[in-house]
């Protein structure tokens, strides 16, 4: 009804389960991992649980459009079944007719599905039964389950089988009585809500997939209040937004304000209009939740498909760097933080001893592209040779750069410093090295001077474009594809600390690592790939500045 008032080509808040909208937060994208490495973990069970709305069946949906050609793939959406009636279901979804009739019994039905999986074992087939809303099994059914889990070869065994539900589900497993299946649990996940940057994060991505090209029409306040009503759970931000958009537009106005939202969780939860925000919704939203709250990244493209020591451009970021990255702030470092400070006093402003870095815009930005090149391969100790275009003379020094449209969030993810396009006067553009991301400002460097500005500023004069460096495996030029697979499958089992495992095709292992930071799972090695495979290893790459 509102889409094109607001210009979405599609309404962005459906409660369908729509993977082109699913929201990868980092525990979204750690659940996805650990629902794929249990894809190849050799039988057992692996366990999705989650509140009401977190986004377990559009995230069960995602996986199953990852799982291989090779694997067959039983899925159950009905689980209040006898036994039975389950095995009846699982058989007829992988096709096994020789058990489908009504006077089979228990026995036949699981010699059927014991031929079954022995005849795919054998042709190299894998086969996994995915369960949803799984805390309505009955005990009865779930032993019946971990009996299945006995179907196996002097190898392996021969059934995977995925337990999707609400947190209940977990207290079952505790229980008496299910003690053998729990131990049967070769990988668990708890899907949590979202924190209030990812809320902001959130709500840009589904109108940004809904066609939204123009400024975000929620105001920053407005963001706040659907954290604060939602709970950060996923659903219940759909609802409110789509309400809240409801009523902006029966009112043609092309903003929604924070007493809109107000009215519309009154309407969809029944809660008091001016409910107070709790304290800890009340912090800052970060440097991505601040930015896409103010709808900084309305004309910024998506991207498809790690340190040095210290220049001016980078400094090392803190170990736990995908955490850093994402913008995210753990509950912990939340309750300590207290209300957000005043800007002149933020810890998240950059500033060094001395004055070395300006406020400000730099006079001028660089002109010249290759210039840009050569002042970012200094953060990498990397010199191209004069009177040489900088790129093929770093491809000889095993650095290759890489140029794609990214977003805010996306720059964060990555992590690395990288050479911005920005509007520079009338009609002109130049080039600076973004050296730093803060909740609050953008750290540039242009001819080895620091400058701190705005984000809002520095967003409303990026053109999106980003270019940065990488360091590429020795012999990448020539490398065969085998040679290839053979240093992504030792930077795997580096970056997981654990012997490669050659039970799990590498594929599978590779789209497990993409989607768990933030690319996509096609499973193929690009530049992205590599960035953060080193960054995972601790290759000597530069990093961004998140931190003062």
């Amino acid at each position: 009804m509102y889409a094109a008032f607001f210009g979405l080509e599609r309404e962005p808040f459906s409660i369908a389960p729509d993977p082109r909208y699913l929201f990868m937060s980092e525990r979204h994208r750690e659940a996805l991992a650990h629902l794929l490495y249990g894809l190849g973990g050799g039988g057992g069970f692996v366990l999705l649980t989650g509140e009401i709305g977190t986004g377990k069946t559009t995230l069960t949906r995602l996986f199953l459009e990852q799982v291989p050609r090779s694997c067959h793939v039983a899925y159950i959406f009905n689980p209040k079944l006898t036994v039975a009636e389950l095995l009846q279901t699982v058989c007829e979804e992988f096709g096994i007719a020789a058990a489908s009739g009504r006077d089979a019994t228990v026995k036949d039905r699981v010699d059927a599905l014991n031929a079954f999986l022995l005849q795919a074992h054998a042709a190299g087939e894998s086969s996994v039964l995915v369960i949803d809303e799984a805390q309505n099994l009955s005990p009865e059914v779930l032993e019946q389950l971990r009996l299945l889990t006995n179907l196996e070869t002097t190898e392996r065994k021969l059934l995977q089988i995925v337990l999707v539900g609400q947190p209940e589900l977990r207290d079952m497993l505790a229980g008496h009585g299910l003690e053998q299946l729990a131990q049967r649990v070769i990988a668990r996940y708890h899907l949590g809500p979202l924190s209030a940057p990812e809320t902001a994060q959130y709500v840009q991505h589904r109108l940004e997939v809904a066609g939204l090209q123009r400024a975000l029409p929620f105001d920053r306040r407005a963001v706040r209040r659907i954290h604060a009503h939602s709970r950060g759970i996923p659903r219940r931000i759909n609802l409110l937004c789509d309400r809240a958009l409801l009523g902006a537009y029966a009112h043609t106005r092309d903003r929604v304000d924070a007493a809109t939202v107000d009215q519309a969780a009154q309407e969809v939860f029944g809660r008091p209009r001016r409910e107070r925000m709790p304290g800890r919704v009340a912090l800052g939203l970060g440097a991505v939740g601040l930015a896409a709250a103010a709808g900084l990244y309305a004309a910024v493209s998506h991207v498809r498909d790690g340190r040095v020591a210290a220049s001016s451009v980078a400094q090392r970021a803190p170990a736990p760097a995908a955490r850093a990255a994402s913008g995210a702030s753990s509950p912990a470092s939340a309750t300590a933080a207290g209300p957000a400070p005043a800007p002149a006093a933020s810890a998240a402003s950059f500033g060094a001893p001395g004055g070395a870095v300006a406020r400000g815009w730099p006079v001028h930005l660089q002109a010249s592209m290759d210039a840009a090149w050569r002042e970012l391969a200094t953060a990498w100790q990397a010199e191209p040779t004069a009177g040489e275009a900088a790129c093929p003379a770093l491809a000889r020094q095993a650095l290759q750069c890489f140029q794609k449209p990214m977003t805010l969030p996306q720059l964060q993810s990555l992590g690395r410093p990288g050479i911005v396009t920005l509007d520079d006067g009338p009609g002109g553009a130049g080039h600076a090295i973004l050296a730093g991301l803060s909740p609050r400002e953008a750290l540039l460097e242009v001819q080895g001077s620091l400058h701190a500005v705005p984000l809002a500023a520095f967003a409303a004069r990026w053109h999106g474009d980003f270019a940065t460096l990488w360091r590429s495996p020795a012999g990448y030029e020539g490398r065969t594809p085998a040679a290839l697979d053979a240093w992504v499958a030792q930077r795997l089992a580096q970056a997981h600390a654990e012997p490669e495992d050659d039970a799990v095709p590498l594929r599978t292992r590779l789209r497990a690592f993409q989607l768990a930071h933030g690319l996509p799972g096609d499973g193929q090695p690009g530049p992205l790939t590599y960035m953060q495979l080193n960054r995972a290893t601790g290759v000597a790459e530069p990093a961004l500045r998140v931190q003062p």
